[in-house]
């Protein structure tokens, strides 16, 4: 369907308005093609807007303005998540690296550089990869701010793994401008038979954009856990590209909390047979606040397994979307998807708008996707109560179980109990 004049017209108007804040991407060094490629196809494309066809349920102005809108720097006792763990850490503060406040980037197995850093080389090994993946994403779903991102990224980290590093690799975000506008690229290569586990965390920004492009080699196994949170006046909006290779496993998980508008899209291919793709989030929302999960998973091989797991609890006003595809290639058979959004409202002002789609082209194939949206089971509220747990305690043990499906898509049983422990105390800082 060929697209209205009036709204080409507004998205070709925003893209004009936000490119002349941002200038002419950086040309030279390894990257530059990459970046005027990238570019090119956020011209072409425009900016998205809300009648588009996988933004209609939310409006994407507040990603899109020439202008990021200024948020207050949120503050909070609460330790921030993951800081009990034993991690590599690589602080960044409104978007720029603060080496006093990161570790030491040598680790056994991996060598960890800086887009800053190396960009204005000739020659380096994500040269192959940088903005390759979010390219191949593009299609059949256009997504313009990833390659806005390609194109401007100021900053983010290049990750060769060539082993099993002994920690695992954090990055933190940290900000304290009310103005902050945020654009982070990250690259990721696991070798074969190597594997990694990756962590992110923090406010980051008024208004941040960030790119992750995975590489995984026959046989790797990469692990991603993401919290977001802690900025009620936050706009974000993060992408995730991966490519699975034979015996691969990606698994990825995001905990959200708090936030004004919060966009997250994943795009993964599994290329190599019997590759195993996990993704799943658990979201919590009180009052303005809009999550959208949008995923697409593509089957290109034999034997493959893929798991879409995502549950929000929403109240007072919050809106919960998700938007999650498997599409199954002619050919790649016994593959095996599964796919499932949920919803817990525990008010009647919230709502979740969910879109599952299943595309298949082949005939030995196990896919399954489901959509459900309810309330506090009254029957389990009632039998809490009745041993004596006060409603409210009982409407959080209630939802911390609705959650935990979500959750235990961590492998790492102490990520896990920390995320758990970020949920719990969310909910009684929300408590009614």
């Amino acid at each position: 369907m060929a697209m209205r004049p009036n709204l080409m017209q507004q998205k070709q108007d925003a893209t004009e308005a936000r490119l002349a804040v941002l200038g002419d991407p950086p040309a030279t060094g390894w990257s530059g093609s990459s970046r005027q490629a990238a570019q090119e196809r956020l011209v072409q494309q425009g900016l998205p807007d809300a009648r588009d066809e996988y933004w209609r349920f939310i409006r994407p102005t507040g990603l899109t303005e020439a202008q990021a809108a200024p948020a207050p720097v949120f503050t909070h006792s609460d330790t921030s998540a993951f800081d009990e763990i034993d991690r590599l850490r690589l602080v960044f503060v409104d978007g720029i690296f603060d080496a006093d406040a990161s570790d030491d980037a040598a680790m056994e197995g991996v060598q960890i550089d800086r887009l800053a850093e190396v960009a204005e080389t000739d020659i380096h090994w994500a040269q192959g990869l940088y903005g390759t993946l979010e390219e191949a994403g593009q299609t059949p779903v256009p997504r313009p701010l990833a390659a806005l991102n390609t194109a401007y990224a100021s900053d983010g980290v290049l990750i060769h793994v060539t082993g099993k590093p002994s920690r695992p690799i954090s990055l933190i975000y940290r900000r304290d401008r009310e103005d902050s506008d945020v654009i982070l690229h990250h690259v990721v290569k696991v070798d074969a038979g190597a594997e990694v586990t990756l962590m992110e965390n923090g406010p980051a920004a008024a208004r941040l954009n960030t790119v992750l492009e995975v590489d995984i080699a026959d046989g790797a196994r990469f692990h991603h856990v993401r919290a977001q949170g802690r900025d009620h006046q936050r706009q974000a909006a993060t992408h995730l590209f991966a490519r699975l290779g034979e015996k691969s496993t990606f698994k990825s998980f995001t905990l959200t909390a708090n936030g004004k508008l919060t966009r997250n899209e994943c795009v993964i291919e599994l290329t190599g047979d019997d590759a195993t793709a996990h993704v799943a989030g658990a979201c919590v929302g009180d009052g303005d606040f809009v999550h959208d999960d949008t995923v697409f998973i593509t089957h290109d091989a034999l034997n493959c397994e893929s798991r879409q797991v995502f549950k929000k609890v929403l109240r007072n006003g919050a809106t919960g979307v998700f938007q999650g595809k498997i599409l199954v290639k002619e050919g790649a058979q016994k593959t095996d998807g599964y796919q499932i959004s949920q919803s817990l409202l525990l008010d009647g002002d919230s709502q979740f708008l969910a879109k599952p789609e299943l595309e298949i082209y082949a005939d030995d194939v196990a896919c399954s996707h489901g959509s459900t949206s309810g309330a506090i089971d009254e029957d389990a509220l009632f039998y809490l109560r009745s041993r004596g747990v006060p409603e409210e305690s009982a409407t959080n043990l209630l939802t911390l179980a609705f959650l935990a499906e979500a959750v235990s898509e961590i492998e790492d049983e102490t990520l896990a109990a920390d995320v758990l422990k970020r949920v719990e105390s969310w909910l009684e800082r929300h408590r009614s």
